[in-house]
């Protein structure tokens, strides 16, 4: 469940809305324990279900308004002066910039630790397709980060801790 969480943060930002996904996942695996197939990866299949709710939600709210930049919600607390803090805000910030389809594919591979194979089975897409879009995941924060390159242990740690 851990995984799902970290997953389900990296896709909505929201610790309490990730809890969400993941009991509603759980709820959906468990009423559909019979389309699962035996011998086949039940973690892939749970996070597909994640995956999917999530894009699923997110289509049903788009017009409703969000506080997207987050303006509203800096005003109601003090930034923290430590430094790691703020570096873990920025990367968290620069993360959810990134487009949904290669913030997807970096947390599957870089820290739900997936294979490049299994995310593409996730995804639903060409293997090739899941390593380009991580690599333009890497390349995208990296630049936003200010870094010279963003390389696997480097964006693994971060997003571990992010979760």
């Amino acid at each position: 469940m851990g995984s799902l969480r970290a997953f389900g943060v990296s896709l909505c930002g929201d610790k309490e809305r990730a809890d969400d996904l993941v009991q509603e996942t759980l709820f959906k695996a468990w009423n559909h324990l019979d389309s699962f197939k035996e011998g086949t990866n039940l973690k892939a299949w749970l996070f597909t279900i994640l995956r999917n709710t999530y894009f699923s939600e997110r289509r049903k709210r788009r017009r409703e308004v969000e506080d997207a930049d987050g303006t509203y919600a800096a005003r109601l607390a003090t930034q923290p002066a430590q430094h790691g803090y703020m570096d873990m805000q920025d990367f968290r910030a620069a993360l959810t910039k990134l487009p949904d389809d290669q913030r997807e594919a970096l947390v599957l591979v870089g820290a739900a630790g997936f294979s490049y194979e299994e995310a593409a089975e996730i995804s639903g897409c060409a293997v090739g397709t899941i390593k380009s879009r991580v690599n333009r995941a890497r390349n995208r924060l990296a630049s936003m980060l200010g870094l010279e390159s963003l390389d696997d242990a480097t964006a693994a740690e971060s997003l571990s801790k992010s979760a």
